[in-house]
């Protein structure tokens, strides 16, 4: 079993992203409280795409974190798609899901998002695809911070337990 110590600097750095989350969240909704919101913008396209690649990415380095502290056992070729995928497994023995799978579902398509985004460097959004992407964001924003804590909370009784062994 993993040290008290070591648990408790996972559960400091997963509970340290959830104040990120919620700030990212705070930003979009105070930007689509704003009458320009709703204009089909270049500028607009950017600020909701990098909203999405900021909340993604937060929470992937966190399930990175996770996936390190008790697999680290991620193929190179195409280990964003896998990390997210193993987030979905209970390990019997080693930990815990951490993600629903329909929190899964809504997340890898933030990820396809995130991954066609990085490499597409032209301003010509396609907003219809740019709403869905948006949709699974709200969708599974609040269900994967709901998810992210308990599973932080779990991480914390791992580590009280470890403290008494």
């Amino acid at each position: 079993m993993a040290s008290a110590e070591r648990l408790a600097a996972l559960v400091a750095e997963l509970r340290s992203s959830l104040p990120v989350l919620q700030r990212i969240d705070r930003f979009h909704d105070d930007f689509y409280r704003q009458p320009r919101a709703s204009a089909r913008s270049v500028e607009n396209a950017i600020i909701v795409s990098d909203v999405i690649m900021s909340f993604y990415t937060c929470l992937e380095t966190s399930f990175l974190r996770i996936s390190q502290f008790f697999e680290n056992a991620l193929d190179d070729a195409r280990w964003h798609e896998q990390l997210l995928r193993a987030m979905t497994w209970t390990v019997p023995g080693v930990r815990e899901r951490v993600i629903s799978d329909s929190t899964c579902a809504a997340l890898s398509e933030l990820r396809r998002f995130r991954h066609f985004k990085r490499y597409y460097f032209a301003f010509d959004y396609d907003w219809d695809r740019l709403e869905l992407v948006r949709s699974k964001y709200l969708a599974c924003r609040d269900p994967v911070r709901a998810e992210l804590e308990a599973y932080a909370a779990y991480v914390e009784r791992l580590a009280e337990e470890a403290r008494r062994a």
